[in-house]
């Protein structure tokens, strides 16, 4: 029998659906989508909050989180965001997406959505990979990593460099917050949770854009084991894209954490 004193630390965030996960074993979606769901039931937005989510293994997070959503095209999140906001702009909007949706064929719609200074929030993942459609190459995947359509290795003198879209998007004056957080342990989901929290009060603030990128694992299309999955993160993907706060404004600085 619970005690009637005993104090709750943790519980079900009112905004998560009570579903079995149909993620492998080892991805961390479940985890970024527990972020969101505390974040927007701690701001108390559920009623008024929007998603948008497009094609890839992040449009699942409709079946997750008990707040309205739209799909959306392969790589369209920002265009349709942008339309629900400003056609509804006391709505809070935001987007899920992933690398192989924002980096590749969505990231014309993301510059241009962040060069508007569109006032909507964005959590990207990024696992290096297109995980949805069996491991390809993505515009995030490390140099000499293996994937479907890199049997050899990423060659960058062929296949280019990885993009950097926290830095990326950071050099455009209509982002007001532009970080990387990584969720492969505790204390980096903690503070993962904290930037997630600050790019929802940016939109609140009438602040402008946020996006808030996150180093997330993919065991299946990586070939590896959970655990070896999450030291990928640490030992790989870390040192490629280093964890950090890319912008901050100014203006925005009195009610971020």
């Amino acid at each position: 029998m619970i005690n009637e004193h005993m104090q709750v630390v943790f519980d079900y965030p009112d905004s998560f659906t009570e579903v079995v996960s149909h993620y492998c074993p080892g991805c961390t979606h479940g985890v970024i989508h527990r972020l969101i769901a505390e974040t927007i039931d701690e701001l108390g937005i559920r009623e008024k909050t929007i998603g948008v989510a497009p094609v890839g293994c992040s449009v699942f997070i409709y079946n997750y989180l008990d707040t309205d959503f739209a799909e959306a095209a392969h790589g369209r999140a920002p265009a349709m965001a942008t339309g629900i906001k400003r056609s509804l702009p006391d709505r809070v909007v935001f987007t899920y997406q992933g690398d192989g949706d924002l980096a590749a064929i969505g990231t014309a719609e993301i510059v241009h959505a962040a060069a508007r200074g569109e006032n909507i929030t964005v959590i990207f993942v990024n696992n290096a990979i297109y995980g949805m459609t069996s491991g390809q190459m993505a515009p995030t995947t490390l140099p000499g990593m293996v994937t479907t359509t890199s049997p050899n290795g990423r060659d960058v003198e062929l296949q280019g460099f990885p993009l950097k879209m926290a830095e990326l998007l950071s050099q455009m004056p209509g982002v007001s917050y532009s970080v990387r957080r990584s969720v492969h342990d505790p204390g980096n989901i903690n503070r993962t949770k904290k930037a997630i929290k600050n790019a929802f009060q940016v939109q609140l603030n009438q602040a402008g854009f946020s996006i808030v990128e996150v180093l997330s694992s993919c065991p299946t299309n990586w070939n590896v084991t959970p655990a070896a999955a999450l030291k990928f993160v640490k030992e790989q993907m870390i040192p490629y894209f280093p964890l950090g706060d890319y912008k901050v404004a100014d203006s925005i600085k009195s009610f971020v954490g």
